[in-house]
């Protein structure tokens, strides 16, 4: 659940928008592949959102702006036979709940 570098230039792209777009808020959707026990990726995926949570955060956005939640393994996008699939199936999605 840590940040790649290559994460905070886009995240950064995020803080731009939200503080173009002051009304928005956002929940932060961590996801996890299936490897591994349900109870430990749920784990991962909550820790993966809340990790891009803090960096909004302390890059100025408000908190009553952003929440998170972390899905697991349950809500796939690609399949998870295949490393590419899982690969893609490890992400966090942002989701605008109010603008």
């Amino acid at each position: 659940s840590d940040l790649m570098n290559s994460s905070k230039v886009i995240l950064n792209d995020i803080v731009n928008f939200m503080n173009k777009n002051p009304k928005v808020r956002v929940q932060i959707n961590g996801h996890t592949d299936n490897v591994g026990s349900s109870d430990v990726n749920l784990k991962l995926s909550n820790g993966r959102a809340k990790a891009v949570y803090d960096y909004l955060h302390s890059s100025g956005i408000q908190s009553n702006r952003l929440t998170y939640k972390g899905f697991g393994d349950t809500k796939p996008i690609e399949t998870n036979d295949t490393e590419e699939g899982r690969a893609k199936n490890r992400r966090v999605e942002f989701q605008i709940i109010s603008q």
